[in-house]
């Protein structure tokens, strides 16, 4: 008798985080579709770099919003919020790099390499089912170093720390795609809207450094 409650427990456990994965691909393959949206018409309408500042610092303010309100129908609506200002962000840098010599192509090898290192990296972390909840710690401490980095180099604009931090986000974000995806697995999230936040954080990051990478060795100054 306990070990079939056992059973129906671990199967009504196993269910419920396939559904909170189901909904979180989902989630986050339509709010990336609706970013490229916005990001294609802040393109089109030439917003400025101040423009697209502001835009990144209200976003920082809907996150709060949008995890508060992650148990909720309307975190929803605000998620949409979030991801649409972050894509609007992108057009200045996107029609910066669209300019340069060869810029489309750069741009595409950007969002093929990031698509490649997340399948890549969330495909392994479902079928090796392995708990990389231990790099928890170490990827806090990077990213609070990395942060510190880009802010001095704010003031010391030297080219090869701005390589480096890029470098670094990057192998960052990667290893926050095997950590955030593990929770799910595991059952250490089981909200999806808060789990879509994490991996498109996570992709957007990882598109913009390594655009920002690939700038540099094609020759962007």
């Amino acid at each position: 008798m306990q070990s079939n409650i056992s059973l129906n427990a671990s199967r009504s456990s196993a269910i419920e985080i396939n559904k909170v994965l189901k909904n979180t691909y989902m989630l986050l393959s339509m709010t990336l579709a609706f970013s490229a949206v916005t990001a294609g018409v802040s393109m089109a309408m030439g917003l400025s770099h101040m423009a697209a500042l502001v835009m990144t610092l209200v976003s920082f303010g809907l996150l709060f919003v949008v995890n508060k309100n992650a148990d909720k129908a309307s975190g929803i609506f605000w998620i949409f919020a979030f991801t649409g200002l972050m894509g609007a962000s992108l057009g200045p840098m996107l029609n910066h790099y669209a300019a340069m010599p060869g810029g489309p192509s750069l741009i595409m090898q950007a969002l093929g390499g990031t698509a490649l290192i997340f399948f890549a990296l969330s495909g392994y972390a479902l079928t090796s089912k392995k708990d990389f909840s231990f790099m928890g710690g170490f990827l806090m401490v990077g990213l609070i170093v990395a942060l510190i980095a880009m802010v001095a180099n704010i003031f010391f604009q030297i080219p090869a720390l701005s390589l480096a931090i890029s470098a670094a986000i990057i192998m960052i974000m990667s290893g926050l795609i095997l950590f955030d995806t593990s929770r799910i697995i595991h059952g250490g999230e089981t909200n999806y809207i808060r789990a879509t936040v994490s991996l498109y954080l996570n992709i957007y990051n990882i598109f913009v450094h390594l655009l920002s990478l690939l700038g540099v060795l094609g020759g962007d100054d």
